[in-house]
C-alpha cells in the first residue's frame, strides 16, 4: 500500500503541474471568462460549440457583476472547460491519495492528516476558482488561486517523501552532505527569493491582463512599455535569483558526492532557473509571445517543487525521522560497515596466503 500511495501521489503532483500549465494557457489566450458561470458553462454541463446553441440574449443572461460578457468564442470556452475538467480529475486523484494514506494511520498519522489537508486544499481551490469567475477575473483572486495550487503541491511532496522515513540507510541514500549549515543558508535564501520572484511574476501577469484589455492585441509591442515599476523590479530580481542558485549548485557540487539524488536535483534546479530566465528575457524583448507565458509560469512552479525536495533530502533526518529511528538505523549501518570491514580483512588474509603459496 505504501508503494501504491507513493506512485499515485507522484502521478497527482505531475497532474497538478499540468493543471498549472493549462491555467497559464487559459490566461495567455484570454480564455478565463470562456465560461461565465460555475460549475456549469453557459448553464450546460457540456458547453456549446457554436453561438447558435445559445439564446439571443446570452450576454445579458450570463452577465457577470451586472456587466454583459464578451462575444461567444468557442475556442476560449473549450480551453476554460478543459481546465475545469482537469481540475475535477485532480480533485479525484487527491481524494484517492487521501484514501490510500489511511494505510499509514497506525505507523505515521501525520502522512494521513496532511493528505486529508491536501484534499481540503483542493476543495478550497475549487471555491476560489468559482470566486475568480464570479469576480470577473479579479487580479488578487488569481494570485491567491495560484498560491493555493503551490501549497497543495508542497503538501503532497512532503507526505510522499515522509513515507520513506522507515527505509534503511542502505536502501535510501540521498547523498552525504558536508557543510549542511552553509548549504541550508543559501538554499533557504534561494527559496525565499524564488517565491518572491514568482509573486512578482503574478503581479506582472495581472498588469499584462489589464493593459491587454486597454491597448488590445494590435498594440501588443507596446505592452511592456506600459507595465510600470513592478515589471522592472521583476526583471532585475532575476539576476539575484540566478546568482543565488549558481552559488547553491556550487556549494552542493563541493559538498555532496556526484550522481546522488541531491546532486542531480541541484543541477536540475539550475537548469530550470536558466531556462526560466531565458524565457523571461524573450518575453521582455519580443512582445510577450503567448506560448512562452504558461511555460515561464510552469518553470517557476516546478523550481519551487525542486526547492522543497532539496530541503527535505538535505535535512531528512532532522525534519522527518525521529531520534529513535535515526539512532537505530545508524546503529544498523555501523554494524553493516563493521561486517563489511571484517569480510574484507578476512578476504585480504586469504589472498595474502595464496600469494605466499
Amino acid at each position: 500500500m505504501a508503494a501504491i500511495y507513493r506512485k499515485f501521489g507522484i502521478t497527482t503532483i505531475i497532474a497538478v503541474y499540468l493543471l498549472i500549465l493549462v491555467g497559464g494557457i487559459v490566461r495567455s489566450t484570454g480564455s478565463g471568462m470562456g465560461c461565465p458561470d460555475w460549475p456549469k458553462c453557459f448553464g450546460q454541463y457540456v458547453p456549446p460549440t457554436d453561438i447558435s446553441e445559445l439564446p439571443e440574449d446570452y450576454k445579458t443572461i450570463f452577465a457577470v457583476q451586472g456587466r454583459e460578457i464578451a462575444d461567444f468564442n468557442a475556442v476560449h470556452t473549450w480551453i476554460e472547460y478543459i481546465n475545469r475538467l482537469l481540475g475535477a480529475l485532480i480533485g479525484l486523484f487527491i481524494l484517492i491519495t487521501a484514501v490510500l494514506s489511511v494505510s499509514f494511520w497506525k505507523k505515521d498519522k501525520i502522512i494521513t492528516l496532511l493528505s486529508i489537508l491536501a484534499l481540503i486544499g483542493v476543495l478550497i481551490q475549487g471555491w476560489l476558482g468559482a470566486k475568480v469567475v464570479s469576480s470577473d477575473l479579479h487580479e488578487g483572486m488569481i494570485t491567491i488561486h495560484m498560491i493555493m495550487a503551490l501549497v497543495i503541491v508542497g503538501l503532497l511532496i512532503y507526505t510522499i517523501v515522509r513515507s520513506y522515513k522507515d527505509k534503511d540507510y542502505s536502501e535510501l541514500d540521498f547523498g552525504t552532505v558536508f557543510n549542511s549549515k552553509k548549504i541550508n543558508l543559501i538554499l533557504f535564501a534561494s527559496v525565499g527569493v524564488a517565491f518572491v520572484q514568482l509573486i512578482l511574476g503574478t503581479q506582472v501577469r495581472e498588469s499584462i491582463d489589464t493593459i491587454a484589455k486597454t491597448l488590445g492585441e494590435n498594440l501588443r509591442s507596446e505592452w511592456i512599455d506600459n507595465l510600470g515599476m513592478t515589471f522592472y523590479i521583476h526583471r532585475s530580481f532575476s539576476i539575484l535569483v540566478l546568482l543565488l542558485h549558481l552559488g547553491l549548485v556550487y556549494m552542493i557540487w563541493k559538498n555532496v558526492a556526484s550522481n546522488t539524488p541531491i546532486s542531480k536535483l541541484g543541477k536540475s534546479l539550475l537548469f530550470i532557473i536558466i531556462i526560466e530566465v531565458i524565457t523571461g528575457t524573450i518575453m521582455a524583448y519580443f512582445a510577450i509571445p503567448k506560448p512562452l507565458q504558461p511555460v515561464h509560469m510552469l518553470l517557476a512552479s516546478v523550481a519551487l517543487g525542486v526547492h522543497i525536495l532539496l530541503i527535505l533530502f538535505i535535512n531528512f533526518d532532522l525534519l522527518i525521522r525521529n531520534k529513535e529511528i535515526v539512532a537505530a538505523l545508524r546503529l544498523r549501518q555501523e554494524e553493516w560497515f563493521e561486517h563489511v570491514s571484517k569480510s574484507r580483512a578476512y578476504i585480504k588474509v586469504i589472498n595474502d596466503k595464496d600469494d605466499k603459496k
